[in-house]
């Protein structure tokens, strides 16, 4: 089998920690930057302990890492970032604020929405599904929809197939929402479907030549608990077993390549628990046997999540690269070109490593 295409897109939005809602009035997101490797590790420590939600993760001395903390782990954390020298800024004041600002603004939208489905306003996972859905009743010809799992909380998961093809057509296969607070994933995905579907006859060459195979909301439990429970919810909702009562995995360290040799946590209450084994995670071992069901076909593999502007390929485990990582840049540097050209917007290109961080046990890998 020749071995897949495998991209990260990272899009734009914002995130963070927790078990129950938290209060987040007054938290803030500061931006440091690390300037030498001594101020890097010390991050890096910080990062695994679990005490604050770092929205970018520390990984290279030079690139910015946010931090988010609440009013009451506000002056220790300023303390210390200032005492190791690191200099920073506020990027943003009020978390609390923005997450009011970003409920209303969702509220308002939904309200005045003319349809079931539409980019004006995210949509709940029952919601993006019924709309998949509709789409195969009304293009049956083009596209269709299969249960293929369940989520640890019962929720049913689907396969979004597209393309006018023979099934023997190469194959690309498309996911989001693995980290439940990254709305935009999903949105972004289903807007990629819809363009697809909806002007059909403009990409007929594509559609004949190549078959998708998408599910937009791979954790769909955590993305239910990020709108009725806690908006910055990251992971899965599975029992723990934790004295604290903590749930949850990341679904992005739960994969079976290099399961939690790095950049992972064996803590059930942090945000990067890999979870007691490499694929405990019900919705990971769906998601991996629809790949392995297709792979004979399957040429490419995308994956978005946020927030940065990044197009990543592997390695996340460690800093080598693979073998074929020539044209795996070309191939992301040609995205990242079409992406600046319509929207001004620069996308950084490299290996998860490289340019984010060491991370094992991820799905690009």
């Amino acid at each position: 089998m020749r071995s897949l295409a495998v991209l990260v897109a990272f899009l734009l939005v914002g995130v963070a920690l927790g078990e129950s809602r938290k209060n987040y009035a007054g938290a803030q997101v500061l931006r440091a930057v690390p300037e030498n490797d001594s101020q890097l590790h010390y991050l890096q420590g910080l990062f695994m302990k679990n005490v604050y939600d770092f929205w970018t993760e520390p990984g290279v001395v030079g690139r910015p890492v946010d931090i988010l903390a609440t009013a009451f782990q506000l002056p220790v954390l300023k303390k210390t970032l200032a005492r190791l020298g690191l200099d920073f800024t506020v990027h943003i004041s009020n978390v609390g604020d923005l997450l009011e600002q970003s409920r209303i603004a969702q509220e308002k939208a939904e309200a005045n929405s003319q349809s079931s489905m539409d980019w004006n306003s995210y949509h709940r996972y029952d919601g993006i599904m019924d709309w998949l859905e509709s789409l195969a009743t009304e293009h049956p010809d083009l596209c269709s929809v299969e249960d293929v799992g369940t989520s640890y909380e019962g929720r049913t998961m689907k396969l979004f197939r597209l393309g006018s093809g023979p099934d023997t057509n190469p194959g690309i296969f498309v996911d989001g929402g693995l980290h439940a607070r990254e709305w935009i994933s999903p949105a972004v995905v289903t807007y990629i479907i819809n363009e697809l579907v909806r002007n059909r006859v403009t990409y007929s060459d594509l559609l004949s030549k190549v078959n998708f195979y998408v599910m937009p909301v791979i954790n769909p439990d955590g993305y239910e608990y990020s709108f009725t429970n806690e908006r910055l919810w990251r992971k899965s909702r599975s029992e723990t077993g934790s004295p604290s009562g903590c749930r949850g995995v990341d679904g992005n360290r739960n994969w079976a390549y290099h399961w939690m040799e790095v950049g992972a946590s064996d803590d059930p209450c942090s945000d990067i628990y890999a979870g007691p084994e490499a694929f405990s995670e019900v919705e990971m071992r769906v998601v991996r046997d629809q790949i392995w069901r297709f792979k004979d076909n399957l040429k490419a593999y995308l994956t978005f999540h946020s927030y940065a502007q990044l197009w990543l390929y592997p390695w996340g485990y460690t800093s080598d690269l693979p073998e074929d990582w020539r044209d795996l840049d070309s191939l992301a540097q040609d995205a990242a070109n079409a992406l600046f050209q319509v929207h001004h917007q620069h996308y950084r290109v490299g290996s998860s490593t490289q340019v984010l961080y060491a991370a094992a046990g991820a799905s690009d890998d």
